[in-house]
């Protein structure tokens, strides 16, 4: 019998697949479960793979391999799709991509299967990850085959006494993981609708957060946060030490009309009390230690980064090419960046790093001078030479 390693999440999806697979191709199921800060219970997901169906259950504790290799590259590009999506789920699915096929290799499984729907990026970031990895292994998803509604997709599990975590009342689809969490359907599916408090889950609402701002020092060395507060942290808990302070003051909620890279309009919620923070710090020591020009290439960059992260083409060759540029770019991205939470908001309220280009005596405007503004009338009048040529011979403006 062929096998398939299956991407298990415990969710309503991936646990119908482990039967629906076996019953419809005869295939024995290999899940593989990657935490990367979305596993409550490791031993609990495992053994209930195992109570649905599959032959063999593996879990993997992945979240430093995800945050040194895929969010902090991404918070060095300042990838964020759309201006405004961190790209949570997007940054996990090639490492969750990476490890199956290499799972595959290693259980000698040549299919891999995914809970992912027809109508979701998901779907092509596994697959086409998998392709650019492991292309002569075949790729399974069983919710694009199977024809069932979500409702129905509740129905099939009853039935078949599936545990599942949620209910047919109550159908948001969830996502999470350290760098963010997303939840769709249901009455977000109306952009009309205001986020019901329901969908929310790690973030406190504005009302309720404290009536006294904090203050944290988040501390940058090439462009990747290492401290905060001024103690050296890994970046697995350093991200969560931001996350639990930023949600307690209900930092980081984003209710975002996306498009989708099968051609529609989402409404997706997003939580994301780290990264918020950490990617305003990081654009505001660049703003310190980065030339004009510098910036707002790196801001076309970050654009291009952002799409192919979302779009499924993390190991495409111009990826790599632009994170050589981003890698290049972060040099002089070292310093600290003060940043006050407060009811809701995020705000940087202080920078300092030993490659400032802010120059002191250059801005002030005090005693210590030292601008030279005789020199501007000379500049003034290269400056406009082109618009008082154009001007002169052509007359645009008469």
């Amino acid at each position: 019998m062929d096998k398939a390693v299956l991407a298990y999440s415990g969710g309503v999806d991936t646990s119908v697949a482990i039967r629906w697979l076996r019953e419809k191709y005869n295939l024995d199921i290999i899940t593989l479960t990657v935490d990367i800060g979305n596993v409550a219970n490791m031993e609990a997901i495992k053994q209930k793979a195992l109570n649905v169906g599959a032959i063999k259950a593996i879990v993997i504790d992945a979240r430093k391999p995800f945050v040194n290799s895929f969010v902090f590259p991404a918070l060095q590009a300042n990838a964020m799709y759309e201006g405004q999506y961190p790209l949570a789920t997007a940054l996990g699915r090639p490492l969750i991509a990476q490890l199956m096929v290499d799972t595959a290799k290693k259980e000698g499984a040549t299919i891999i299967a995914h809970g992912c729907t027809g109508k979701g990026n998901d779907q092509v970031r596994l697959d086409v990850c998998t392709a650019a990895l492991a292309p002569e292994l075949k790729v399974i998803a069983p919710a694009r085959e199977w024809g069932m509604t979500r409702e129905q997709t509740i129905a099939y599990a009853q039935k078949y006494n599936i545990p599942i975590p949620i209910t047919a009342s109550s159908p948001y689809s969830i996502d999470e993981n350290l760098w963010g969490r997303s939840a769709e359907c249901g009455v977000l599916e109306n952009p009309w609708n205001e986020p019901p408090e329901d969908a929310f889950e790690w973030t406190k609402p504005p009302a309720e957060t404290p009536d006294k701002a904090d203050y944290v020092e988040i501390g940058f060395d090439k462009g990747i946060p290492i401290s905060l507060n001024g103690k050296k942290l890994d970046g697995v808990a350093l991200i969560q030490k931001i996350h639990d302070l930023a949600a307690m003051h209900g930092v980081g909620r984003i209710d975002h009309v996306e498009n989708r890279l099968v051609g529609i309009k989402s409404r997706e919620i997003y939580e994301a009390p780290a990264a918020v923070v950490l990617l305003q710090s990081h654009l505001a020591l660049e703003g310190l230690v980065m030339t004009k020009d510098q910036l707002r290439f790196k801001d076309k960059v970050a654009v291009e980064y952002s799409d192919l992260a979302y779009n499924g083409l993390w190991f495409s060759s111009l990826r790599q090419d632009l994170a050589a540029y981003v890698e290049s770019s972060q040099r002089y991205v070292t310093g600290t960046v003060r940043v006050k939470l407060y009811k809701g908001t995020c705000q940087v309220v202080g920078r300092k790093s030993p490659y400032s280009l802010y120059d002191f005596s250059l801005a002030t405007y005090d005693k210590d001078d030292v601008f030279d503004q005789s020199a501007s009338p000379g500049f003034i009048h290269l400056w406009g030479l082109p618009v008082r040529t154009q001007a002169r011979i052509q007359q645009i403006n008469k």
